[in-house]
């Protein structure tokens, strides 16, 4: 791989992670709630899933997705419902309490972790996505594992600062947005965005 592709590579997937998606949707919303310390939990879990979902899919688990009506149904079924679930969740979250930072609603950096990598490892259009995505950028007269390698971990590298930057932008806003009725505004939002992503994640075909 040429140095020269490389940079193609980063500059197209600065393209792709910038607009906003699940994973980014939950980043502000937890940084609007509970400040900055959340991105513990939220860039460093999506990044992780994003790092589960491009192995994976390299490795032929995405070909397989591809091609198998049903283990795409599947997938995409369960990934759509965790949405919706959140989505519920979100709206429905209490607002009266000012939440202590790195915590919402009682919960740990880690069930945050946990929520935010399973948003981005269970969506079912990455594994396509990657498939097609990915490959352009691979000279296959060399060997293709360690460019995949390369590859993947440079687009968890600029999914993940796409999600600081987010993080930041978030948590600058949270002193103006304090007041139960903005919190709520901003839950429903979220909570509508979310749904949003589930009911287009449950329509998602295999192509495209």
């Amino acid at each position: 791989m040429t140095y020269e592709t490389w940079i193609a590579f980063v500059l197209a997937s600065a393209i792709v992670v910038v607009i906003p998606g699940p994973n980014i949707i939950l980043t502000v919303n937890f940084a609007l709630r509970s400040g900055r310390r959340t991105g513990w939990g939220t860039v460093t879990g999506t990044a992780l899933g994003a790092l589960v979902a491009m192995s994976a899919t390299l490795m032929g688990a995405g070909a397989i997705l591809a091609t198998s009506v049903t283990l795409f149904s599947i997938l995409k079924i369960a990934g759509a419902a965790y949405l919706i679930w959140m989505a519920y969740c979100l709206w429905t979250a209490p607002v009266e309490e000012v939440e202590e930072p790195g915590s919402v609603a009682g919960r740990s950096l880690w069930s945050i972790f946990a929520q935010s990598f399973l948003v981005s490892a269970l969506n079912p259009k990455g594994p396509v996505f990657y498939m097609a995505f990915v490959p352009q950028f691979v000279n296959t007269s060399l060997p293709v594992f360690e460019q995949f390698a390369i590859l993947t971990a440079t687009f968890v590298g600029v999914a993940a600062l796409n999600g600081m930057m987010w993080l930041f932008f978030a948590s600058g806003l949270r002193a103006r947005l304090q007041k139960p009725r903005a919190r709520r505004a901003v839950n429903r939002t979220g909570a509508s965005c979310m749904f949003a992503a589930g009911v287009f994640t449950a329509n998602a075909s295999r192509v495209g």
